[in-house]
């Protein structure tokens, strides 16, 4: 089992297809969660942005179901997470972003001051 001084924090971006119905968006979502979940990792944060357009049409697709989580997980798992999502074809297009203390610092900021913005509402 991984200890918590050998995790590094990532952000994994997913764009899935629009075409999935809000169970099967949902389902997706606690996959990849579980996942990270069964392989030593853990969940920082997640964000469900939902349908958006794309800058350029993938797929002959034009929006996408976005989903962000932040996580930390042992260096090599990322490999074993890139391949489960290739073979996704639910995902139009990933990215995995390692954080730095910097990025992290930014991440904790940008959501305090959305929660804080949300709460004045």
């Amino acid at each position: 089992m991984a200890t918590e001084n050998n995790l590094q924090s990532y952000e994994l971006m997913v764009i899935f297809t629009p075409i999935l119905s809000e169970e099967d968006y949902k389902a997706a979502q606690k996959k990849y969660g579980d996942f990270i979940k069964e392989n030593g990792g853990s969940i920082t944060h997640q964000e469900v942005w939902g349908l958006r357009s794309l800058s350029y049409p993938i797929e002959k697709k034009t929006t996408g179901l976005y989903y962000v989580l932040e996580y930390k997980a042992p260096g090599d798992f990322n490999a074993r997470l890139e391949i489960q999502m290739n073979r996704d074809e639910n995902i139009i297009r990933h990215m995995v972003t390692r954080l730095d203390k910097y990025a992290l610092a930014y991440n904790v900021r940008k959501r305090n001051k959305n929660a804080s913005v949300e709460t004045a509402s």
